[in-house]
């Protein structure tokens, strides 16, 4: 069994077959599926749609694009619609340099504010890195001063010292469809050279296919074929990269129960 530990199933491009989607995935062995919300304005969709599907679960949070227009909203209330059983992770939040959709200044206090939220909640934070290697790297170091707080780099495309100062920190580090790319090479140097007990895989859908896909819509089913690239990169059977890949999503997203998958 796979899971993919970050799709967007309350997006436009999945409305009209979200079921059929849903059901590609169990046939394709994909079990679990993470929702991840962009505006926590907009979790009440999000939630809906985890509701729906026993195997598909959600976070809450801001994505560092919105973060100014959903600038002034507390920890508490992140920890408050946490507390819904289908809501495993907090965010995506984070910081991205390369569009600046929002201010750095908001991004940054959103990224803290959601940080603040994992802490208490003991949920996963989802961080959104782009183009902004050192200020994440500087804001977890500090933050983690304060108190350790569980996270996951997500749909990892940075350079070799994120990744190695998330693993320093406690978090973990999930690859997405660029990972299958021709010209990743570097990424998959990245990959091959952390823990293994530190790895997941993840579509972004409907987002970054992964080949032969790529330049299509993303869905769920297509983890495969990133495990698949995943596993030999790093020297192993594609059984092996599911069972580990799996045992640690579980590990990560500690709500998420194992009986899901067989639901």
């Amino acid at each position: 069994m796979l899971i993919d530990s970050h799709c967007h199933l309350d997006f436009p491009d999945f409305e009209d077959e979200r079921d059929a989607i849903v059901a590609r995935a169990g046939d394709a062995g994909v079990g679990l599926m993470v929702t991840i919300c962009t505006r926590v304005r907009k979790f009440d969709r999000i939630r809906s749609i985890a509701e729906s599907y026993p195997n598909v679960f959600c976070s809450v949070g801001t994505h560092p694009h919105n973060a100014g227009e959903e600038q002034g909203i507390e920890a508490s209330e992140l920890v408050r619609l946490a507390e819904h059983p289908k809501v495993v992770a907090i965010g995506e939040a984070g910081l991205d340099y390369f569009y600046d959709k929002a201010p750095r200044e908001a991004q940054a206090e959103g990224f803290r504010t959601h940080i603040a939220a994992a802490r208490e909640t003991g949920l996963p934070l989802v961080i959104h890195a782009r183009d902004a290697d050192n200020d994440v790297a500087a804001i977890l170091r500090d933050e983690t001063g304060k108190g350790a707080f569980p996270f996951i780099l997500h749909c990892f495309s940075s350079g070799r010292a994120l990744a190695e100062a998330g693993i320093e920190l406690g978090g973990y580090v999930s690859f997405s469809g660029i990972l299958t790319f021709k010209k990743s090479d570097e990424l998959r140097a990245i990959a091959r050279g952390l823990p293994r007990d530190r790895l997941l895989v993840e579509t972004d859908a409907p987002y970054l296919a992964p080949t032969p896909f790529r330049g299509k819509r993303n869905e769920p089913a297509y983890v495969a074929h990133t495990a698949a690239v995943l596993a030999e990169t790093i020297g192993m059977s594609e059984a092996e990269i599911a069972e580990i890949t799996t045992e640690n999503a579980f590990r990560i997203f500690s709500r998420m129960p194992r009986t899901a998958a067989a639901a």
